[in-house]
């Protein structure tokens, strides 16, 4: 990984963050240009720009936002590669390097190793390799299978078993990368009624957001020998990012219901309500794909669909946001404060100073960040504040959902929302250590107390 050409020398001295930055920035580039090419475009279609930009970043960041018609304006081989970049962004550009290197014989160092984990927001050296193996089989035996099942099953809405297949093999692939990105022109729309494709995308949105480390661990645990079951333990991470996914999604659930039982969802039957529900939760986990206009639900459950889209998915996953187990240490610090207790503990093991230090300020870097877009996006474009939090959230978020106002916003609002894009990506504190200086310092001032509240 060191670079000995001169004129590049530069780069042995960013960090790994940075040099993740970069990579991300370069992947944006490339994914431009294929976005670019004519024969990615339908014939007589023009796209500007900044819109083939937005798209590009939308696809790397796995949002699913965009300014223009995917199905009316991208060809076939449009659409292959836009799912060729919607993989890269969900796996991540370091675990697809890593994968090329590892094609060409080339040993994975501690460079390498380093940027992995950081990637990953992985805090250990250990297994770093093995880690990007089970996530390359994980993620692609989820999206085979879901091909097949979609694909096998979309024989019956479409004309030509290719074109069933076809469907088949994109909404897999934008469903478990969160890409939010659709082919069909409606999102799931299409299929509001149909409670089997609706239940396949809900899992496939789980397993790309809830984290690439949960999905290790339940693997290991279901292929390991019945005897040995019981001795499977598995990680403060996995039980707390399980925990907290499941009510996020239940207590979103029951909230979109309540909040529009009088006006969406009146009329509607149980099972109706149900599916409306729960998929409208899953999906601002990160997923972006959507069963309904959500600009058909009232203004509160907008908020409400916003704060859920702020949080995100989990760490080490194919989504954005905050992250789930940053919101559960700020919460559980605000009861354990509350309590007049000092120490967290979670599931019997007590939590590091330093990952509620980091919670805390992931959690007030977003607000600020979300605030400053808000702002600018009031300022310049005409639509209400409720909407506006919508869409800031949703690119923050790496969602991708919208009230139907993305294809018509200005070039300064398209580019604050690029931005949050490419930072719910990356992550918070990634971007936050990219400007960090390791100057060590070897003194300490003198304490004194400041009056709070």
């Amino acid at each position: 990984m060191r670079v000995r050409h001169p004129n590049f020398r530069w780069i042995n001295k960013l960090s790994p963050v940075q040099l993740i930055v970069m990579f991300y920035g370069i992947a944006v580039t490339v994914a431009f240009v294929l976005l670019s090419l004519p024969v990615s475009h339908q014939e007589g279609v023009n796209v500007s720009f900044i819109d083939i930009l937005f798209t590009a970043v939308s696809a790397v960041s796995v949002t699913g936002l965009t300014a223009v018609s995917t199905v009316d304006t991208f060809s076939t081989t449009g659409i292959f590669l836009l799912a060729l970049i919607l993989q890269l962004g969900g796996i991540g550009v370091m675990t697809l390097g890593t994968v090329i290197w590892m094609i060409f014989g080339k040993k994975i160092g501690l460079k390498e190793r380093r940027l992995i984990m950081t990637d990953h927001n992985q805090t250990s050296f250990e297994g770093m390799v093995r880690l990007i193996k089970q996530i390359i089989l994980v993620i692609l035996t989820i999206e085979f299978i879901g091909f097949i099942v979609l694909g096998t099953y979309f024989i019956q809405y479409f004309p030509t078993v290719g074109e069933a297949y076809f469907q088949g093999f994109f909404g897999a692939i934008s469903a478990t990368t969160n890409g939010g990105f659709d082919i069909t022109g409606q999102s799931l729309v299409l299929f509001k009624d149909d409670y089997f494709v609706q239940f396949i995308n809900i899992l496939l949105i789980i397993l790309g957001a809830i984290g690439f480390p949960v999905l290790i661990e339940v693997k290991e645990y279901l292929f390991s020998k019945t005897e040995e079951r019981r001795f499977v333990r598995f990680s403060l991470f996995t039980k707390l990012t399980t925990l907290t996914f499941l009510l996020l999604v239940v207590l979103g659930s029951i909230m979109i219901y309540l909040l529009d039982i009088n006006n969406f969802f009146a009329g509607k039957s149980w099972h109706e309500s149900l599916f409306y529900s729960v998929f409208q939760s899953v999906t601002t986990r990160s997923g972006g794909l959507s069963t309904m206009d959500v600009s058909l639900l009232t203004e509160q459950n907008h908020l409400v669909m916003a704060a859920l889209m702020f949080i995100g998915a989990s760490p080490s996953s194919v989504g954005g946001g905050i992250r789930t187990t940053t919101f559960a240490l700020v919460v559980i610090f605000i009861l354990t404060f509350a309590r007049g207790k000092s120490r967290i503990h979670i599931f019997n093991r007590e939590v590091y100073d330093e990952d509620l230090y980091k919670a805390v300020a992931v959690t007030l870097m977003a607000i600020l960040t979300v605030f400053s877009a808000a702002v600018i996006l009031t300022i310049a474009e005409p639509y209400s504040l409720t909407e506006i939090i919508f869409e800031v959230c949703s690119a923050f978020g790496t969602v991708g959902l919208s009230l139907g106002i993305t294809g018509e916003l200005s070039t300064v609002s398209k580019c604050v929302l690029m931005v949050l894009m490419f930072m719910g990506r990356i992550g918070i504190l990634t971007f936050l250590f990219t400007f960090y200086r390791n100057n060590p310092v070897d003194y300490r001032y003198p304490k004194e107390k400041i009056i709070i509240g």
